[in-house]
């Protein structure tokens, strides 16, 4: 069961509304900063696809600084940049950056099973060699 453009429409005005709300709060001095906001307005802004590939890593004067996953996302959203921005002075209701800065992230190590090393593969130690030429 998919959502409707109206029912999408709608999510969007009501979250654009709750940005608003919030950035009009005096959030600062309940400690949330202009840099967390504009960190968490990145996702809402962008959308779920661009954001499972992007990280919104710190707010540097007025830029943005956004890690991507390689170089075709960078050249892409680079493109992109005055939309992407305009898009996140509509949720936060104010504009808190006027520069993205788009960096290739250093890759991360995805979570699951550790890798398994076979110990004949590893250098021989001093230790090791002594071992085994007297066994």
């Amino acid at each position: 069961m998919g959502l409707s453009v109206p029912m999408l429409q709608s999510c969007f005005t009501h979250m654009e509304r709750a940005g608003r709300v919030l950035a009009k709060l005096k959030l600062a001095a309940h400690g949330v900063t202009d840099e967390q906001l504009a960190c968490a307005a990145w996702a809402p802004a962008v959308g779920k696809i661009v954001a499972n590939h992007t990280w919104a890593v710190a707010l540097v004067r007025d830029r943005l600084v956004i890690e991507v996953e390689d170089a075709v996302w960078r050249s892409q959203l680079w493109m992109m940049r005055n939309q992407i921005l305009a898009r996140i002075e509509k949720v936060l209701g104010r504009k808190l950056a006027t520069e993205i800065e788009f960096r290739i992230a250093v890759p991360r190590r995805q979570p699951g099973r550790a890798d398994t090393i076979d110990a004949s593969e590893l250098p021989l130690t001093p230790s090791t060699r002594t071992k085994k030429a007297t066994a």
